[in-house]
């Protein structure tokens, strides 16, 4: 067997594709975030980044940034083990119990990764309930897919935010099977929003549990952080909740926030928790800052709303292909991913704007597109010139020739 070849051959049919990616080696500039340094092998040069998802610029905040530095000269950085043995430290219980009162829950449980919560969290209710079923929404993330897919339990797949289809699936299974539906609250790519009171009346006609996805909602929406379903008042309703501390909040882990009981069987049974070594203390003190700042704090996240809102129209304005979408979520559709490599390499070499292009398979092909990300500390300055180079892009080339386009980027 010639694996070199066999590895070789992926990997040129990635770069064919125009699907490889090659890593911006960035140093972000604490204190003057959305600026970073872009470092090459010969020279260093300044970058403005607008594709992070710290949405609100957390990770920069001093409030977060002094927690960090605090719990590092009482604790030191490691935390020693996974939670069962050394590696719960009183910064773990401190979050657990402020991500239950942000979410209005009995409890909460850590992971190091909203991935790793999706994944272990799903699995897990498979093979604690046998015979279930789980429907998902078809753009669930490749976390939530890849959770369901290791339960090897049933599964049923509704279209994207189509309640009526949900509840046929619904109806036509059996009555006294355990049910779980499963989906985001915001969707990243295209910025959909779902509709969670809908989907928590079919849950309790039909007797299942609701599973959902708050990654790109917490810290961002709600009196006080707590996700869509905080602004739309069905907090309550929705049995477990799986959110990030990476986005809004700015720093590293996930989680889930539901029942006492629910809580304790993930713990006790998944093996994605059991077996993982614990968030870092400093890490769990920095995400503990920050909630607490975000409770009290609306000023961060009536300013990203407003800075969405004007990108968004600012982009209409200069016939820039952006979807339109109820959400902060800013997408830029190109629909080739060939093209979508050039323009933000041009981006990135001409205008010292960095944006990575959104390919197959986080997005479906032909739908290929650039994911702007707004935040609190973009200014209109920043907006500018990044509607100008966007508009010299586009007036050199509309994106339906491809050579003109790549001749652009190069």
């Amino acid at each position: 067997m010639d694996y070199e070849t066999v590895f070789t051959q992926h990997i040129h049919g990635l770069r064919s594709e125009g699907r490889y990616r090659i890593f911006a080696d960035i140093k972000r500039q604490r204190g003057a975030f959305p600026t970073a340094s872009r470092i090459d092998a010969d020279r260093s040069r300044e970058v403005t980044v607008w594709c992070s998802n710290d949405y609100l610029g957390m990770g920069q905040h001093p409030v977060v940034v002094e927690a960090m530095h605090r719990a590092i000269d009482e604790v030191g950085v490691g935390s020693g083990g996974t939670r069962n043995i050394a590696g719960t430290t009183h910064f773990h219980v401190e979050l657990e119990h402020e991500i239950a009162d942000l979410h209005g829950k009995e409890a909460a449980l850590l992971f190091t990764s909203a991935y790793v919560a999706n994944d272990a969290t799903l699995s897990t209710l498979v093979q604690l309930m046998p015979g279930t079923i789980i429907f998902s929404d078809a753009k669930n993330h490749a976390s939530m897919i890849e959770g369901i897919r290791r339960g090897r339990g049933a599964k049923q797949i509704f279209r994207h935010n189509d309640i009526a289809h949900l509840e046929e699936l619904l109806a036509a299974s059996p009555a006294g099977v355990p049910k779980v539906i499963a989906f985001e609250s915001i969707y990243s790519m295209d910025g959909h929003i779902s509709p969670i009171a809908a989907i928590c009346d079919l849950a309790e006609r039909y007797g299942a549990l609701t599973y959902l996805d708050e990654v790109h909602a917490v810290g961002l929406y709600g009196p006080r952080g707590g996700g869509i379903a905080e602004r739309d008042g069905v907090m309550d309703r929705v049995d477990i909740i799986n959110g990030t501390l990476a986005k809004g909040f700015g720093v590293m882990g996930g989680y889930i926030a539901a029942k006492r009981n629910i809580c304790d069987a993930i713990r006790s049974f998944a093996p994605g928790f059991i077996f993982s070594t614990s968030l870092a203390p400093p890490v769990a003190a920095a995400a503990l800052a920050s909630i607490r700042h975000l409770k009290r704090s609306s000023v961060e996240r009536t300013r990203h709303q407003e800075r969405a809102r004007t990108l968004k129209a600012r982009l209409a304005t200069a016939k820039i292909p952006v979807l339109g979408n109820p959400s902060h979520i800013v997408p830029v559709l190109i629909g080739d991913p060939v093209h979508c490599k050039a323009v933000t390499d041009a981006l990135m070499e001409r205008h010292g704007i960095y944006v990575q292009p959104i390919n197959y398979p986080t997005v479906p092909r032909g739908s290929e597109r650039m994911r702007l990300t707004p935040s609190p500390v973009h200014t209109n300055a920043h907006m500018d010139a990044l509607v100008e180079a966007l508009s010299s892009l586009w007036s050199a080339c509309p994106l339906s020739c491809g050579s003109t386009v790549r001749l652009a980027a190069e």
